[in-house]
């Protein structure tokens, strides 16, 4: 039988159980501080008077760009660390950026502004993942990747 095959409602060994409250617990952790940060910054950069939410598109677009750069170092660079991805990726960088939000102030934008705002939160939070990835693999000398006929 494959992992894959395994009964999924026997109950697992108190050691495993203890492994994923840990990893929960982390996340948990790491989404509370990252909450906090996205609160902080949305305070230090508040909606001006046309009303775009100027401090959700900073707080998304750097929390991809961290996002990049964590992903290169945790999958790439650094050793296996069980924590490190859970407590940084899933819980800070998950609690401090916000769809949720973005969605919310989308209703509350005119329409023009909406798709405007939709737009250029999707195409920097895109464009900044890919720059965190290429800088953190040139501060790294990894090879920058271009596509996936370079690395077959």
């Amino acid at each position: 039988m494959t992992p894959h095959e395994a009964d999924v409602f026997r109950a697992r060994p108190a050691r495993a159980r203890s492994r994923t409250f840990g990893v929960l617990g982390m996340i948990a952790v790491g989404g509370g501080l990252g909450s906090i940060a996205r609160y902080l910054v949305g305070s230090a950069i508040p909606a001006g008077a046309s009303g775009f939410p100027w401090g959700t598109l900073v707080v998304n677009v750097t929390g991809c760009f961290v996002l990049g750069v964590l992903m290169v170092f945790v999958l790439q660079v650094w050793p296996p660390r069980r924590y490190v991805r859970p407590f940084l990726g899933v819980g800070f960088l998950g609690g401090y950026t916000t769809f949720s939000t973005v969605m919310v102030e989308i209703t509350r934008l005119s329409a023009a502004t909406a798709v405007t705002y939709a737009a250029a939160s999707l195409a920097a939070g895109l464009a900044a993942v890919w720059c965190g990835m290429t800088i953190a693999r040139l501060a790294t000398r990894l090879p920058v990747r271009r596509n996936a006929q370079e690395e077959a």
